[in-house]
């Protein structure tokens, strides 16, 4: 089988089978189907039977004719069933012929019935038709006598009015006229009738509801004219005309499409085939960011038919430049949405970006502006980047880069630039010029042939230097005419090879001199010369070198001597100024140099550019809420113009910000983002690459608010009430007037299922609720309304749902009630629904609804209304008020933030409920950005008024005040004054009965409104203060108030906001005026508004009230003070205070009392300073009333004196006195250290030490582990915490807390596993809690634990080991013969060993010598006879296992008679240690 596709326009198409002929014709074919099939089961069966009878035959034949009577019962049997079988085959033929009988009996009946029924309908289709013939026959009679009594001539209601436009734009020409008959109109342009049939597509002619109008498509100069339209009818003729100004705005080139900016787009080289409709969803707007920052342009489309492999094509326009994707941007197009995405934004991305879907049926376009603001700066007031980074006339070690400068409207203007390079693959980034260039184009030299290069520029002001610009695109120092030179070179066959010219000409040695030498470019800084390479060339490279010489001196100088120039460019610097200089070029390779090339003209350096002249005329037009259109005249200079800058400033503020961040091309810019209602002055600079202009005239000022269109459709149209021969309409106004005030309504009707509209009232209707008259009682009607305002007929709103119309009557008015079983019946007992269902402040979590009472009321009055709610396509209403509310507005709090909600009314009577309202329009509670409320004042008259302001309003926009939702109109009580965007409600006679709340809604805004509840509490603050405006006082910057000087005088003042010089006042004492005299000296400073009374002496009998009165004009103030009990004896010891410490200062003093500070050494220092000493005053420091004897006494000349108190303790508990005297008298200052005194001093000094306190050291001792914390002070005052784990510790036995001077320390006694983990030392000074911490764990604890083991036993060793306990004498001196006896006690465990040494050699026991030990710790030797050969030095060693001690004593033995020798007096014998290890070895 082979698969076909089918074509697109083959799959809409719908193919139908047979079944549409009649019933007649499908039989007969029936029928012929089943005879032919009925004749070939016939003729098959004949065949069968015959073939079976033939085989019957031939088998009898081969038997022989012989047949048992078995086979021939046999074959009768076969027959028989044979025959049966045709039986009952015949009988199912009949059959089945039967049933073809009966049905089409069956079907002939119905189409019998079928035919009557087709005749009955045709016969009252012909009646109907000749009654409405006769219909139309009588209304056509009536329709003449009508039209004759209301025939008028043409009369013009909204006349033409004259429009400037831009070239390419559309203009539209409106007017109405009325008239009956209708009139004609004809146009004519300069008083030629104008015909669309001559310019096709040019003009567009209409007429609607008698609003006729005239579209100019495209606008073009020629279109400038004088239009006029006549309206014409049989009873006159009436004519307006209008003038049309077009306005060129870009020379001849024809913008593609109009989009606010005056951009031509180029037209697509390539259309899909596919025929695609496109239509937008959702568009991206005017963006604003910021340099650095991401963004992605995206719009979301319906594109049909969608198909998968075939799509449109989508194309992003920035200006009018087709962008591609780069590492900058990405786009993406697919899934119904087009995206434009900025991975970095730089000012070079700022534009109008269009984006364009192009299919065979034509092009779909959006635009939208993005901004792109300056980044921060890197220093402050540095200029913005510069941006559009170009690389022209790249060469082998030459290139010229060009940009375009910042605007610098809030900055420093830019000094110049710096050029950078960077070789492409590394980041190392050159600066190419020394100094700032000054103007957008630099040439960069000593490029490297072969490599690629990017390139950035930064801008300089006095501030600093501005961030880097975008990145160049590469760029290869290569020699562009290399691929000139190239030749292809064809060989036999197909073959070519590809050679260099230079490999055609020859062998040449010398090259020649170069041609055309001229100056490409010539600025103040720089010249470039261009020349022509030699001809012929040669096959070497070749070099140039440059010679300059000054006109008229005659010599050469080379410019190049150094570097070789292999490009045939070359940028000339420092040329000096004002003078003339000629040029020459020479080749050379490496056989020589040639002759110089002819001599240029003579060239002087200066800038051939100038800055362009300031721009002409600026116009600022309306636009949007948000913008405005700028456009200006050109400058009268505008060479090289990269574009303009376009600055904007607030009214009256003399703050400029730039409107556009990179220069535009053309004379026209909509600026965005402005403050709607706000008003602005617009300003333009020229831009070139020289500089900026001067700033334009500044234009007039013009206040942000939408341009003037045609107002928005109705909506919300609503059956009101029906008698079955008319209907009530009612509609809601458009949210948007167009800036206009509304005139009117046109509203058209039609019948369900009919086609065409027909106008209801041919003049507009100004109320939104209309009668319908001429309805058909029973046909279903649907409606549309259209607003028209002074710009023409706005869009028709979307038509009404279908109204029956059918009366909504009541029952007769003597059936009771009960009665009546007709449902439809009880229902026109109770009211119709309400309409115009309104929603106004609109705030976070609640509106306030308003409705219109029902036209149709039922039998009774309305009594009350339910509100109900819901959330946007939830099922189940709610019911705001349980109760019926009587007003016409409820407020409905405790919405959801967020949440879109749709709402309805239902009117109540003394018969029930009646039908709801038309569902609301959903709302989103949301309170706006900005949102204002109504403020409550008094002006400077004392006129109390409720104000609002509102910046968004418009021309047509208008303040409604309401009193509890009720527009005011009482002329008695209120007035109402607006001003530009403020309102003000003043209460004329405010009293109680202007208690209420009060609200006031901005018409043609986005539901600007507000309310204010003014309460009795409210009412009276605004009453208090309207009252003091219009009984004024004299406002006081202070009350009456005392000051109490020295010597004990008292200040009485106050001080007044404004005092006039003829401005009075009055002191009074106790309900008497006094004056001013010695006693109360009163004086006034009118200039400062400071009135004051001064006392010298203020005593007893002062007590009382003190008064100031004063009056100014009108105006009056007055100001008391009470000095009476408790005040009085406070004022009055404070004076006497005064008056003692000015006696006190009369001779030597305390300027400063004692007092007190810690110093850096944890000392504390009690500090006072002195005053009016002399040398003969005496200082002095006591403490308890006893002299404190200091090291050096104080210096009373500094003025300070100071007392150290070192290593503070309880001990220095006490009263501390400081003492000056002198013949003018004493003074003494007292500071006792003892209680809180002495607390703040150990938190003081806490503080000092926690700071110097040293990391925690760990000490090892034979009881255990010992943590210290050493510091410049400690004592066990202070408040200190050591901490195991985070848990405090307590001095126990096992870890003991103490401390020293120098630190504390805590003991681990007999440490354990236990023992481990971090410790931490804390010392609170009141405030901060300063730490040490140390983790005595792993390795620390176990280091620390081994050296506490050896300590432990070394101490063991110490207690146990052998010692001498006492009894030896340093020196013995003996007479000789005598006895010597030494005796001593010795201790040792276990029980030492005791050896005597003579002279450090053993001493052999005998009768001289005897040594005595009892009961292992009494030792002594006896030396009997003593001679002078016992002289010497004896020494006793003590010993066990664990050590021991040696002692020496000296033995004198004098002769008896000799003088005794003199010695010292004998001492204690000092030991000297044995170690263990040595007492082992003598063991």
């Amino acid at each position: 089988m082979s698969l076909v596709t089918v074509p697109f326009y083959q799959k809409r198409h719908r193919h139908f089978d047979q079944s549409y002929r009649n019933i007649q014709t499908r039989y007969l074919l029936d029928e012929y189907a089943s005879k032919k099939r009925a004749s070939t089961q016939a003729s098959s069966q004949k065949s069968l039977s015959q073939r079976s009878s033939s085989q019957r035959a031939s088998s009898q034949t081969s038997l022989g004719g012989t047949i048992c009577r078995v086979c021939a019962k046999r074959v009768s049997t076969q027959e028989d069933e044979e025959q049966e079988n045709r039986s009952r085959y015949q009988s199912l033929v009949a059959a089945y012929g039967e049933a073809k009988r009966q049905r089409f009996l069956s079907e002939l009946a119905h189409l019998e019935e079928d035919v009557h029924l087709a005749r009955s309908q045709a016969r009252d289709k012909l009646d109907k038709y000749a009654i409405q013939q006769m219909m139309e026959d009588k209304l056509a009679w009536e329709r003449h006598t009508f039209e004759e009594r209301i025939s008028r001539a043409p009369e013009i209601l909204v006349r033409l009015r004259s429009h400037t436009v831009w070239e390419r734009m559309s203009v539209k020409l409106c007017f109405t006229v009325q008239g009956f008959p209708t009139p004609v109109v004809q146009w004519y342009k300069d008083g030629s009738l104008i015909c669309q049939a001559a310019e096709p597509g040019k003009y567009r002619i209409e007429s609607n509801y008698g609003v006729h109008t005239l579209e100019i498509n495209r606008a073009d100069f020629d279109d400038t004219a004088t239009y006029s339209a006549v309206a014409t009818n049989a009873h006159g003729q009436v004519s307006t005309n209008a003038a049309v100004v077009v306005r060129r705005f870009r020379g001849d080139e024809e913008p593609f499409r109009s989009v606010g900016l005056p951009i031509g787009l180029p037209l697509s080289s390539m259309i899909p085939y596919t025929h695609f409709d496109v239509q937008f969803l959702e568009k991206f707007g005017v963006t604003f960011r910021r340099e650095g920052e991401t963004v992605t342009l995206k719009c979301t489309m319906l594109v049909t038919p969608d198909l998968k492999r075939v799509q449109p094509r989508a194309e992003w326009y920035r200006d009018d430049v087709l962008l591609k994707e780069s590492k900058w941007t990405k786009m993406f197009f697919g899934e119904g949405q087009a995206s434009l995405s900025f991975s970095h934004l730089h000012k070079d991305d700022e534009g109008l970006y269009t984006l364009r879907i192009v299919s065979r049926g034509g092009v779909s376009d959006h635009s939208a502006f993005l901004f792109v603001r300056d980044a921060d700066p890197l220093v402050t007031g540095a200029p913005g980047a510069p941006m559009d980074l170009q690389c022209h006339d790249a060469n082998r070690d030459y290139v010229i880069v060009t940009w375009k400068p910042p605007n610098t409207t809030t900055e420093s203007p830019v000094m110049g630039y710096f050029v950078d390079r960077c070789e492409v693959g590394t980041n190392n980034w050159v600066q190419c010029n020394d100094a700032p260039v000054k103007i957008c184009k630099y040439p960069v030299t000593g490029l490297f042939e072969g490599r690629s290069y990017i390139f950035r520029v930064r801008a300089v002001n006095s501030a600093g230097i501005s961030r880097p610009s975008r990145v160049s695109d590469a760029v290869a120092a290569l020699d562009p005419l290399d691929l000139r030179r190239l030749q292809a070179v064809h060989l036999e066959g197909e073959k070519e090879i590809a050679i260099y010219q230079d490999d055609l000409e020859g062998d040449a040695q010398v090259p020649g001199p170069p041609t055309g030498v001229h100056a490409s470019e010539i600025s103040r800084n720089y010249v470039v010369l261009s020349w022509e390479p030699p001809t012929p060339r040669g096959k070497d490279p070749l070099m140039y070198f440059i010679e300059k010489s000054v006109v008229g001196s005659g010599s050469w100088q080379r410019v190049n001597a150094q570097t070789a120039v292999r490009s045939p460019r070359y940028a000339v610097f420092d040329l000096m100024e004002g003078k003339s200089y000629v040029f020459r070029v020479l080749s050379a390779n490496r056989h020589g140099l040639s002759e110089p090339s002819e001599i240029t003209s003579p060239i002087q350096a200066q800038d051939v550019t100038v800055v362009p002249s300031a721009p002409g005329r600026v116009l600022a037009s309306r636009n949007t809420k948000t913008s405005v259109v700028v456009q200006w005249d050109r400058p009268k200079h505008e060479e090289d113009l990269l574009g303009y800058y376009v600055d904007c400033c607030v009214a009256g503020t003399n703050l400029w910000e730039p409107c556009n961040h990179k220069p535009i091309g053309y004379n026209r810019f909509v600026v965005h983002g402005l403050t709607t209602g706000e008003q602005y002055i617009f300003r333009v600079k020229a831009v070139n690459a020289v500089g900026m202009s001067e700033n334009s005239q500044e234009s007039d000022v013009i206040k942000v608010q939408a341009a003037l269109t045609v107002p928005s459709h109705p909506y919300g149209i609503t059956l009101l009430n029906c008698d079955g021969h008319s209907m009530t309409l009612g509609w809601k106004v458009p949210k948007f007037s167009g800036g206009s005030p509304i005139l009117g309504y046109y509203l058209d009707k039609r019948e369900v299922h009919h086609k065409n509209w027909h106008e209801v009232n041919s003049s507009p209707s100004k109320p939104t609720i209309l009668t319908v008259d001429g309805l058909t009682e029973g046909s279903l009607y649907e409606f549309k309304i259209a607003a028209v305002n002074l710009a023409g007929i706005g869009e028709p709103s979307d038509p009404s749902e279908h109204f029956k119309c059918e009366a909504w009557t009541m029952p007769e008015p003597e059936l009771p009630r009960v009665f009546v079983e007709d449902r439809a019946a009880v229902m026109c007992f109770r009211p119709g629904p309400a309409y115009d269902l309104t929603f106004c402040e609109v705030r976070d979590t609640s509106l306030v609804m308003l409705w219109k009472a029902p036209v149709y009321s039922g039998s009774s009055p309305v009594s009350g209304y339910f509100v109900d709610f819901r959330e946007e396509d939830a099922g189940e209403w709610i019911t705001v008020n349980q109760t019926t509310t009587a007003s016409r507005y409820l407020k409905v709090s405790d919405l959801q933030q967020g949440k879109t909600y749709v709402f309805r009314v239902r009117a109540v009577n003394a018969n029930g409920v009646g039908k709801p309202s038309d569902t609301s329009e959903p709302v989103l509670v949301e309170a706006r950005p900005g949102t204002k409320e109504i403020s409550a004042g008094v002006d400077e008259q004392g006129n109390i008024y409720l104000g609002f302001d509102c910046q968004e309003m418009t021309d047509a926009s208008q303040f409604t005040w309401c009193k509890s939702y009720e527009e005011i109109s009482d002329d008695e009580r209120f007035k109402i004054e607006t001003v530009g965007d403020h309102s003000k409600l003043y209460l004329k006679n405010p009293d109680k009965e202007d208690l209420g709340t009060y609200s006031v809604s901005v018409s043609d805004t986005d539901g600007v409104s507000s309310s204010f509840v003014l309460d009795p509490e409210e009412l009276e603050r605004l009453m208090a203060l309207s009252n003091e405006i219009k009984n004024p006082t004299i406002p006081l910057k202070s009350e009456l108030a005392y000051e109490i000087f020295d010597k004990g005088r008292v200040r009485f003042w106050l001080q007044a906001e404004h005092l006039s010089p003829d401005a009075s006042y009055r002191f009074i004492i106790n309900d008497r005026e006094v004056s001013d005299s010695e006693i109360h000296r009163i004086k006034c400073d009118k200039a400062t508004g400071i009135i004051e009374m001064v006392m010298d002496r203020f005593s007893i009998e002062n007590e009382g009230t003190y008064t100031v009165q004063i009056h100014d004009g009108k105006a009056k103030s007055q100001s008391s003070l009470v000095l009476i009990g408790d005040a009085f004896k406070t004022v009055l010891e404070e004076a006497e205070f005064q008056r003692k410490e000015f006696l006190r200062k009369q001779g030597p003093h305390f300027a400063e009392y004692l007092h007190w500070d810690v110093t850096e050494e944890c000392e504390v220092r009690l500090v006072c300073k002195v005053a009016n000493t002399k040398k003969e005053t005496v200082f002095k420091w006591l403490k308890d009333d006893v002299l404190y004897e200091t090291e050096t006494l104080p210096n009373l000349e500094r003025g300070i004196c100071e007392l150290l108190i070192p290593k503070l303790s309880k001990k220095d508990h006490g009263e501390y006195k400081a003492t000056l005297k002198d013949d003018r008298g004493q003074d003494v200052s007292i500071l006792e250290i003892a209680g809180k005194v002495y607390d703040d001093m150990i938190l003081a000094m806490s503080r000092v030490c926690g700071k110097s306190a040293s990391p925690l050291k760990v000490l090892c001792t034979p009881e255990g582990i010992r943590l210290q914390c050493f510091m410049k002070y400690f004592t066990d005052e202070m408040k200190v915490n050591w901490c195991h784990k985070d848990a405090k510790i307590s001095s126990s036995e096992h870890m003991r807390i103490g401390g020293s001077e120098e630190m504390a320390w805590l003991q681990i006694c007999e440490p354990t596993e236990k023992d481990k983990g971090k410790y931490t030392f804390e010392i609170f000074d009141g405030k901060d809690n300063h730490q040490r911490s140390l983790d005595l764990s792993g390795q620390a604890f176990d280091e620390a634990f081994a050296e506490f083991q050896q300590f432990k036993a070394a101490a063991f060793a110490e207690k146990n080991r052998g010692r001498l306990i006492g009894g030896l004498p340093d020196v013995v001196t003996i007479m000789e013969g005598k006895t010597l006896n030494l005796t001593c006690t010795v201790f040792g465990n276990p029980d030492p060993e005791v050896i005597w040494f003579k002279n450090d050699q053993d001493i052999q026991l005998s009768e001289h010598f005897s040594v005595k030990v009892e009961q292992a710790k009494y030792v002594s030797m006896t030396i009997k006879g003593v001679t002078s050969e016992d002289s010497g030095k004896y020494s006793i060693n003590i010993k066990n296992k664990y050590g021991g001690e040696k002692i020496d004593v000296t033995v004198s033995v004098y002769k008896h008679g000799e003088k005794i020798p003199d010695m010292a007096p004998p001492q204690q014998a000092k030991p000297k240690l044995i170690p263990a290890s040595a007492s082992a070895a003598g063991q």
